[in-house]
């Protein structure tokens, strides 16, 4: 589960300025720590259906973010891809 502390953390390093809570880099950032969180936790309890879809509705969401940065600030995308370490 992402604790507010753990959520806070991954604002401060992907967001804008100050005040930016939901830009789509700082979504990404947060997605990204929710899916990490998941898998583990789907690693260790293999039939857990429910939380698996929810794993996949968490992927869609951050492919439809990335997709989006992409598209509209190409050098914002590739910073946030590097700094979050994804493969694309």
């Amino acid at each position: 589960m992402l604790t507010k502390r753990k959520k806070a953390n991954e604002i401060k390093k992907a967001q804008r300025h100050e005040t930016d809570t939901g830009s789509p880099e700082v979504q990404i950032a947060i997605l990204t720590r929710r899916i990490e969180e998941l898998s583990a936790h789907l690693d260790k309890n293999r039939k857990d259906k429910h939380s698996r879809r929810g794993l996949l509705s968490l992927v869609a969401a951050r492919r439809s973010h990335l997709r989006y940065l992409q598209e509209h600030n190409r050098r914002q995308y590739t910073s946030i891809v590097k700094k979050l370490g994804l493969k694309k």
